[in-house]
């Protein structure tokens, strides 16, 4: 009596192989069978102490599975799968594998600003700084994406390797909602390092507030959706340490803070442990904040290290020109300096993009380096 041919081991193949530890995320996941046809198949990912069943598709012939996403594998993550088929004699056969992926010894992540869920003002700025330099910027580019309701053309542009800003042409319009999506797992943005982030987070855009800082007259203008709410007396940089001019965004706002000229590149000229009402406007250190040790400077004279100081009381009051200010004031708004005897901000000093042009901003190249390139020959008919 003949005894029935034998299952071979391999009647159902799986790439990557059973139990194969390390695969690349470039490798293509597949199940196929030689002689037969596949019944079913189910690949499980596990990642983060999180399952999610991979989508796939067995091709019209019923020989072989694949991916619906035919992507990079997953990075740091366990593969299982399930396969049944029919052998080439009508016998059901089962296969049970699986492999894990690569995982990186570098990661990088973007720190956000803003907060998810905050209620910024207009002249907020989406900036992402990451904690390693980036090589591939197109690739971490396409992995980010803002969008907003109602739609408005919002484009990116790099500072540097490590970090990348998003904003529209102009202001946002109050009631806005902008959602940041972060597609960052397993992208590769230098050799050997790989994103870690798959989040999503959204802000809204509250009332428009814009403040004009002369610092010629001494003077600041709040403007509440375009209408003036108040003009207040201030004082801003004195001659040999002049306050930039251009426009900066409110990125931190402290009840009470400590200022100390030695964390700012000056020697020992002030040390104030109790600097009310302050909010930061550039990285290096410009603050809009209250003053009470030179209670006759703001309206009159010019006599800071570079701030813009409005009159307040020791312990800070919410009755004084800097309390009123503090409370009406949101993370995100925007506060213009103009005639001061100084440069403009550089766009990277804080959320300082909105001194950039637009073209320049979508382009990464200023008016002249566009205007040489006009010029250029150009092959082709005239």
């Amino acid at each position: 009596m003949l005894g029935k041919p034998p299952r071979p081991a391999d009647a159902i193949r799986v790439t990557p192989g059973d139990g194969d530890k390390n695969v690349r995320a470039g490798e293509r996941l597949e199940v196929r069978v030689p002689d037969g046809r596949l019944e079913s198949v189910r690949v499980v990912r596990s990642q983060d102490a999180q399952e999610a069943e991979v989508p796939g598709r067995i091709g019209k012939d019923r020989s072989t599975w694949r991916p619906v996403d035919d992507g990079p594998l997953a990075l740091a993550a366990k593969y299982t799968v399930d396969a049944v088929a029919l052998d080439g004699h009508g016998r059901r056969t089962a296969r049970h594998t699986t492999f894990t992926t690569f995982v990186p010894d570098e990661r990088f992540i973007g720190y956000v600003t803003p907060e998810n869920r905050a209620t910024v003002g207009t002249g907020m700025i989406v900036s992402l700084e990451f904690n390693r330099e980036v090589v591939d910027k197109e690739a971490v580019q396409r992995a980010v994406r803002v969008s907003a309701a109602p739609d408005v053309e919002i484009r990116p542009h790099w500072f540097g390797a490590t970090r990348l800003d998003f904003r529209p042409q102009k202001y946002w319009r109050p009631g806005t909602e902008v959602t940041v999506d972060l597609d960052l797992r397993d992208v590769k943005a230098a050799p050997g390092v790989y994103g870690l982030q798959d989040k999503t987070f959204s802000f809204t855009i509250g009332r428009s507030q814009v403040s004009l800082v002369d610092a010629a007259a001494h003077t600041m203008a709040v403007r509440r959706d375009g209408e003036l709410l108040s003009t207040v007396p201030i004082t801003a940089g004195a001659p040999k340490t002049t306050t930039y001019n251009g426009k900066m965004v409110v990125t931190e706002m402290l009840e009470v803070t400590r200022m100390n000229s030695r964390t700012v590149g000056f020697g020992g000229e002030y040390d104030i442990p109790d600097v009310p009402h302050a909010m930061r406007l550039t990285t290096s250190g410009t603050f809009l904040h209250g003053n009470y040790w030179a209670p006759n400077a703001p309206g009159n004279t010019n006599v800071s290290h570079g701030c813009v100081g409005l009159r307040d009381v020791k312990g800070g009051s919410s009755r004084t020109p800097a309390g009123w200010f503090f409370d009406r004031s949101l993370i995100g708004d925007v506060v213009e300096v103009v005639n001061s005897n100084d440069k403009k901000v550089a766009p990277d000093n804080g959320l300082g993009g909105w001194n950039m042009d637009w073209t320049e901003w979508k382009t990464g190249k200023k008016a002249a380096d566009r205007e040489k390139d006009d010029k250029r020959p150009r092959s082709g008919r005239p």
